[in-house]
């Protein structure tokens, strides 16, 4: 394509270079896992039951045989079964947190293992484990996606176009989050239902501008004040070693069930992960009190030791 010369402006982006370099650019995490599943033609697969319920559509679109399992309070799997040849384990790097426990799978199940690192964006991929992230969860772009996977699918894939998808991005800024959220939500379910794309021209610029080396001192700072300041009130005993960038700070209270309803009256808002587990397991399953009474605390770059303070003043109050 000819590149035009003159004419009006357009967003003057940065030049620079993806964070993931040598992933494949996709529209969405979904997609990514599609790809995988055609690309390695998997049978069965091996599901988180506290996952999003997206991650199952691949499996039904492609007619994939999936089965869920169980995690413990340390979030890793209960029991690990064994595969058979043209079967996969798929596991959930959750909150950026589970960077040891994706090791040791790594060596349990070799290729065999699939990491949902959507909830990791800075971990690494392991050589030969088929690897995808979702950028969208840690920075304010309308999709796209990263996937490491070195065998091929055989299908030419169309490029995406994202300008129609920023509204609530642009809302932010000009009207504040509230304005937004409907439009959020919009985008959050048409991403669900398209189909496998590269990632779309602006959502890779888009991506070329950040400064990734300052957001993960950032987010390593902040989730360290909460930690420090909320370790004791939290039912919740995650590491976060020296290598781990947060995506949020994951807080199941010991007392307080309305904690997250306090939260956003004070315009903290703090997202749910996942509705649909609510659904999938028994009430006195450790995922559904995961999904029912915890808090995931937002302690990402656009905030600092204020509000980090603030978001720490109003649980020890209760």
């Amino acid at each position: 394509m000819v590149t035009s010369i003159g004419g009006y402006f357009e967003l003057e982006l940065r030049g620079g270079e993806h964070y993931h370099k040598d992933a494949l650019c996709l529209n969405s995490a979904r997609s990514c896992f599609e790809y995988v599943l055609r690309a390695r033609g998997y049978k069965k697969v091996y599901l988180p039951y506290y996952t999003c319920e997206i991650v199952a559509q691949p499996c039904q679109l492609l007619h994939v045989d999936y089965e869920f399992y169980h995690i413990d309070r340390n979030l890793e799997p209960v029991v690990l079964p064994e595969l058979k040849e043209e079967e996969a384990f798929v596991y959930t790097n959750y909150f950026g947190l589970k960077w040891q426990c994706v090791e040791r799978l790594a060596q349990h199940y070799g290729s065999q293992l699939i990491v949902d690192n959507a909830q990791a964006f800075f971990a690494p991929a392991l050589p030969g484990i088929d690897t995808f992230y979702s950028p969208r969860k840690f920075f304010g772009v309308p999709d796209g996606a990263y996937l490491y996977c070195d065998a091929p699918i055989g299908m030419e894939l169309p490029q995406s176009h994202s300008y129609d998808r920023m509204s609530h991005l642009l809302k932010r800024v000009d009207m504040g989050a509230e304005a937004g959220y409907a439009d959020f939500k919009c985008n959050d379910e048409a991403l669900g239902s398209q189909s496998i794309m590269r990632m779309s021209a602006l959502t890779e610029n888009l991506l070329k501008t950040i400064d990734y080396v300052s957001i993960i001192e950032k987010r390593k700072k902040n989730y360290q004040l909460l930690d420090q300041s909320l370790r004791q009130y939290n039912q919740l005993n995650l590491t976060c070693s020296d290598e781990a960038v947060p995506m949020v700070y994951p807080f199941l209270p010991k007392q307080n069930a309305e904690l997250e309803k306090k939260l956003i009256e004070n315009k903290i808002f703090v997202a749910t992960y996942w509705p649909n587990v609510l659904e999938w397991c028994e009430e006195n399953d450790w995922e559904y009190q995961l999904a029912q009474q915890a808090c995931f605390l937002p302690m990402d770059q656009r905030y600092g030791e204020e509000e980090m303070l603030q978001i720490i003043n109003l649980i020890e109050l209760e």
